[in-house]
């Protein structure tokens, strides 16, 4: 059985994802950092080994019913991804001197007449998606090329904003689509992709099946040379007529004299322009270029294929402040999207939340050394330390599935608990859990612990990407661009 999916299904679920941001009852969306460990072949609690590879080369993640467990043991912090986070997006392509750009058709991939061939584009595209057939111009403009000059290249750079089409001296025809803001520019716009938006001022003047370019696919032979005037349009539309000149008997230029509206099919009768004035032309063929529904500019995010979503999320050392929620105190090799986990047992809704555990110490021996791994002999807990506030005397750690970080001898995932020493293992440091119900700086304790503020095993991991370690300092901002393709 012979099937697509279409364009049009891949707009649809990048909307339905947008727009769920944002619905009177929406997703809650987090952008989580995890991993301060560093990535290697770990033992698991039943003595068999994962290999995760290296900090230079980590392995692709894997989507399991095994692995969404594990990823919330070594997280250490989200943020929410509200809906002023969230655009449409499309691949970036710069305008630059000296490149053939396509041009837009409506036909990329059809059979064209009488054989067996697809139309492609100049590029080789044989969709209208993978062809380059927009710009955005060095002032943040977004144009789409109508026509380049019969595969020439493009010297002239786009500048105008006005909503008719613009040709350039270089002898391509260009549609203003929109222009990029400065906020979009900060938060939407990256190496390869760019937002994506619809100009009300241009959808407005759009005119739905015009046909504002027809192109010479046989210029015929035998005509009356001349300037002729007149020549319908024919197809489903109205109103649409061209002119034809025609040299040493061959169709040499034609001009769209009326685009007209209405057409989704059109054609140019070789009688029709032979009436004109034409005398003697026989084989002449013109492609009307059918327009997209609404007419250009109607619709910039279905038109310029926005079935990409780019989610701007900045991590700041100020939220560090927070609860002690983003440590600038350890590095992160890991960076996950998950939708509608709990905090505390009710749905989440804070900006920030902490994925460490915490603990209130009293009379430590020394400072704690970020990622040692600590031991409570009594209960036979382990974990690895996170981060180690002197200040304050919090423990932050966490506790993973795997004997290296957080698993006892025996194969067991043990909690900390109750005032039992604490021993770091490399630092040789011990520490005694505080007994108090307190709130220190903004964490609150039972006890002396803190669970983290993110419920483990809730909500939906949607998005997982292993990385390279960052590093994070109390100086700097990490600003994390996901793009999503649909």
């Amino acid at each position: 059985m012979a099937a697509i999916v279409t364009n049009k299904f891949r707009i649809h679920n990048a909307e339905q994802f947008s727009e769920s941001f944002s619905e009177a009852t929406p997703n809650v969306y987090y952008m989580g950092i995890g991993r301060p460990q560093a990535f290697g072949t770990l033992t698991r609690g039943d003595s068999r080994t994962t290999n995760e590879g290296t900090d230079a080369s980590p392995l692709t993640p894997v989507d399991s019913v095994q692995d969404e467990f594990y990823y919330f043991d070594d997280l250490l912090a989200a943020k929410r991804v509200t809906s002023s986070d969230v655009s449409y997006v499309i691949p970036r392509r710069n305008w630059t001197t000296g490149t053939v750009y396509d041009y837009y058709r409506h036909d990329y991939g059809n059979r064209i007449t009488g054989t067996t061939t697809t139309q492609t584009s100049d590029s080789g595209a044989s969709t209208l998606w993978d062809s380059t057939f927009y710009v955005m111009s060095s002032t943040f403009n977004v144009y789409k090329c109508l026509d380049n000059n019969g595969g020439a290249a493009s010297t002239v750079e786009p500048t105008t904003t006005l909503t008719t089409i613009q040709e350039t001296g270089d002898g391509y025809k260009w549609k203003f689509m929109y222009s990029l803001t400065a906020s979009e520019q900060t938060n939407f716009l990256s190496t390869d992709f760019m937002h994506v938006s619809t100009d009300s001022t241009v959808s407005t003047a759009a005119v739905d099946g015009a046909i504002n370019i027809v192109k010479i696919k046989s210029a015929g032979t035998g005509g009356t040379d001349g300037t002729h005037t007149g020549i319908a349009i024919r197809g489903d539309g109205s109103s649409g007529t061209v002119s034809v000149t025609v040299t040493s008997g061959a169709i040499s230029a034609v001009t769209v004299t009326n685009a007209g509206s209405g057409y989704t099919f059109g054609y140019i009768r070789n009688a029709d322009i032979v009436s004109a004035g034409a005398t003697g032309l026989s084989g002449s063929e013109l492609d009307c270029i059918i327009e997209p529904k609404g007419g250009h500019g109607f619709n910039a995010v279905k038109e310029l294929g926005g079935f990409y979503v780019m989610l701007n999320t900045n991590f700041e050392a100020s939220e560090a402040a927070n609860s002690g929620d983003f440590t600038t105190a350890n590095d992160f090799r890991r960076v996950m999207l998950m939708r509608d986990p709990d905090a505390s047992g009710s749905s989440a809704t804070a900006t920030t939340l902490r994925g460490t555990k915490a603990i209130l110490v009293t009379s430590p021996s020394g400072n704690f050394t970020v990622d040692e791994e600590i031991n409570q002999a009594t209960t036979g807990a382990v974990g690895k330390v996170v981060e180690w506030d002197s200040s304050n005397n919090i423990l932050y750690y966490i506790q993973t599935r795997f004997n290296d970080h957080g698993v006892d001898s025996n194969g067991n995932l043990t909690a900390f608990s109750g005032t039992n020493t604490i021993t770091g293992q490399s630092s040789s440091v011990t520490a005694t859990p505080s007994s108090s119900t307190t709130t220190v700086d903004s964490v609150a304790f039972t006890a002396g612990y803190a669970s983290s503020e993110i419920d483990a095993d809730t909500g939906d991991i949607i998005y997982v990407e292993n990385r390279s370690p960052i590093t994070r300092a109390s100086d700097q901002t990490e600003n994390v661009k996901l793009i999503i393709e649909f």
